[in-house]
Parts: structure tokens; sequence; C-alpha cells
């Protein structure tokens, strides 16, 4: 007997653990929590199994720097996010005739997904993904595309315990590109 599992009954794993007591204690600094919710809800997320165990202790300790929509405009110029800045969960982007690239290695990752809503006129976006991220980049308008490329080096179907990254959008005469983080000795770029 083979049945389909609901993303909230998938198992989760030490590393999504990890993310829901970071929000607890980001909760607990604020004031959002007391010390003793905080004792029980630790006990209640390492005995939990699955998602649907894992969501209710933190739904209602969102994070403060949680966006739900951000926009970035660019006409002729650059636009960096590096280092430790929290993505929301859907960015829109327009580049005129600049660059973008956006670093989510150190981001502080509030949410499972990152929707960017592109459109790309003459320039550049890199998107650097944190460590074992997946990427989409199918919804990409490539009928518009006509003198640029659109590249992912991300698998592209998301794993239930991963960040994705889904970019939908236009892109005329300019380039997308998706990837890791490159390492070499003792530099990341």
């Amino acid at each position: 007997m083979t049945s389909e599992l609901a993303p909230r009954d998938h198992r989760i794993s030490d590393a999504e653990r990890g993310r829901a007591v970071e929000q607890l204690r980001g909760a607990i600094g604020v004031g959002r929590l007391t010390l003793e919710e905080f004792e029980q809800r630790i006990g209640s997320i390492y005995r939990a199994h699955t998602r649907a165990d894992l969501e209710p202790l933190v739904a209602d300790v969102v994070p403060s720097y949680a966006r739900d929509v951000a926009e970035l405009r660019v006409n002729s110029g650059s636009v960096k996010r590096v280092g430790r800045w929290a993505p929301p969960r859907r960015l829109v982007v327009n580049v005129g005739s600049g660059s973008v690239k956006l670093d989510l290695t150190q981001a502080l990752l509030a949410h499972p997904e990152l929707e960017v809503d592109l459109t790309l006129r003459s320039g550049s976006v890199k998107i650097v993904l944190p460590p074992g991220a997946t990427a989409d980049v199918d919804d990409v308008d490539d009928v518009e595309v006509r003198s640029g490329e659109v590249k992912s080096r991300a698998p592209s179907i998301p794993e239930p315990a991963s960040f994705h990254v889904r970019v939908a959008g236009s892109v005329r005469s300019g380039s997308v590109k998706l990837r890791y983080q490159r390492r070499f000795w003792r530099w990341r770029w």
C-alpha cells in the first residue's frame, strides 16, 4: 500500500528542530515567551517527529524580522545583500541596467521558500544559495529571453527539509544565475 504523504506529515530533520529552537530563543529574547513556556516547548520540539508536530510549537512566535514582501529596484547601479540579512517570503526584483547579488549563505531564513518575482531588462542577477538549497527557474518567461541566459546549478525539485528558491518573471537581455557558494582554500565568494 503506497500513498503520498502530505508535506505536514513528512518527518523532520535535526536542522529543522534547530531552526525551531532558534526561533524560540529569539522570542524569549524579546519577551514573547516566558522561561517556563520556552522550556516546555523545547522539550516538545525534540520529541516532535513530523512538521505537523513542530508547526504549532512555533506558529505564534514568528521572528519580528520576517517580512512577507520586499521590493528591490535598480535602474543603473548595483544592489548587494550579503552577510546576515532577512529575506522576505516574496522578493520583487526590477532591474533596468544594473546588477543584483543576493547571497543567502548567511541569511536568516525565516521562511522555507523564497519567491523571486523578477523583471530584468538589461543587467545581471546572481543568487548564491545556502548549502543543500534547491532552486526552480522554470517559471522565468523564456520567450522573452533575447540575448541573455537563465542558469541554475542547483536541483530544481524541492527537498522536504531544505530551503527552496523559486524564480519567476521575465528576462530580456541579461543573465540570471543561481549557484552555491564557491570555495578555494580560505576564500569564499
